[in-house]
């Protein structure tokens, strides 16, 4: 036989046989404008969860709860709309039943904040890039700035859209350049490939943002013969920066490599010096030295140090960088009404500039530089006006040359 309920009694039931009065709503659930009930039941709590766990981000439902103290956090992939909205709630209950039953949920991941994400992260990139402590640096300048903007971000809840947000701020409030702005997203993009291996995101947003490319990003100043005596006349009173600056010009050396150089990698017997930690197999090379050159490690070496550049600060260790002390002469000479406007690695492109007009093929000049391929090194050449109308003249005497041959050989009888 049948049993009728009445309202009231399919209220009771639902309710666990608690009573209208013995509810109460709560404050709106996670902001979504939802009123919920709050009783003793176990369907009550359960509803209560599952609403909680619901948040609107980007225009999606994420959602997160913990599970014996640890905090979860995951999108469900689906537009924040009310028909979603119990879908979005059923993916979320079985994450946590997943996890609960000891199994592995699928991209599952672990909530970090982005600061604090970003510090062990830090330490992992000093210690990847211990051979190369300015590619660490560069990546803690760049870190410097993204810890301002994301902040207590969760690393899980980064997108495309944050990342765009970044290169706007950037952009216009700091107004960087493009190879600032193409520093930062690289340095972005590592930390993404290290959050993926630690399970704080799911995949490498940067992956689906505009980097600027080598072309847009990459600034080259050649410097001028008059650019060259003003700074080597400045910077004939700070001896490091002298000696530093010199031999990137006089062998086409990166900063690094020259300042990473110890006392057995310079043979002034057989005139030639050994890069040993190259970034690459074509970095790691041997080059012959000019006579400058070899007169600035004649009187470097007679220092006992280990180093080339020994760190005055820190006895024992080297130099890392130099670039303060060059832009202070350069910032003085400017005071002075004298413009420098150049970076250190500028002599290194002077070098290939001048290499090139003097002649030098293409594929000796990557090998001295230290690149595999001969492509990288046309960003480095730049042929002056005078150079290219040089090459011209010589063209068009040969065309010159050949046009008079073939009138000769038209006159001469059969």
């Amino acid at each position: 036989m049948s049993r009728i309920i009445s309202t009231s009694q399919s209220q009771r039931w639902l309710t666990g046989g608690h009573s209208e009065r013995d509810q109460r709503t709560s404050r709106l659930a996670g902001g979504f404008g939802i009123r919920k009930s709050r009783s003793r039941s176990g369907c009550g709590r359960n509803l209560e969860r599952q609403i909680m766990a619901l948040r609107k981000r980007g225009g999606r439902w994420h959602y997160r709860f913990k599970v014996d103290g640890k905090r979860y956090a995951e999108t469900t992939g689906l537009a924040a709309t009310t028909r979603n909205r119990t879908k979005a709630q059923q993916i979320e209950a079985e994450h946590r039943q997943a996890l609960l039953e000891g199994r592995n949920p699928s991209r599952r991941i672990q909530v970090r904040e982005f600061n604090d994400a970003a510090k062990e992260f830090l330490e992992w990139a000093k210690m990847e890039h211990r051979a190369h402590p300015n590619s660490y640096q560069r990546i803690a300048t760049s870190f410097a700035s993204a810890k301002e903007f994301f902040g207590r971000e969760a690393v899980s809840l980064i997108d495309e859209g944050r990342l765009e947000a970044f290169k706007t701020w950037r952009v216009n409030e700091h107004r960087i350049r493009d190879i600032t702005l193409r520093h930062d997203l690289h340095a972005l993009s590592k930390f993404f490939g290290y959050a993926v291996k630690q399970k704080w995101a799911r995949e490498n947003p940067v992956r689906n943002v505009t980097i600027p490319s080598d072309a847009e990003a990459v600034r080259i100043h050649v410097i001028s013969p008059d650019e060259e005596k003003r700074y080597f006349l400045r910077a004939a009173k700070d001896q490091d920066l002298y000696d530093l600056a010199q031999l990137i010009l006089n062998q086409g050396m990166r900063p690094d490599e020259v300042l990473g150089l110890r006392r057995e990698d310079v043979d002034l017997e057989r005139g030639q010096l050994s890069i040993r930690n190259g970034k690459s197999p074509a970095a790691r090379r041997t080059l012959d030295l000019t006579s400058e050159s070899r007169r600035i490690f004649v009187r470097r070496l007679e220092c006992a140090s280990a180093w080339i550049f020994q760190s005055k600060r820190n006895p024992g260790m080297r130099l890392t960088r130099l670039n303060g002390a060059h832009d202070k002469l350069c910032s003085k000479a400017l005071e002075e009404g004298v413009s420098l406007k150049f970076v250190l690695y500028d002599f290194r492109h002077t070098f290939a500039t001048r290499m090139a007009q003097a002649g030098v093929d293409l594929a000796t000049l990557a090998a001295i530089l230290g690149h595999s391929s001969i492509r990288i090194v046309h960003r480095y050449v730049h042929p002056t006006a005078e150079h290219k109308r040089d090459a011209m003249m010589r063209y068009d005497e040969i065309l010159r040359a050949g046009r008079e041959g073939n009138k000769a050989s038209e006159g001469r009888p059969n």
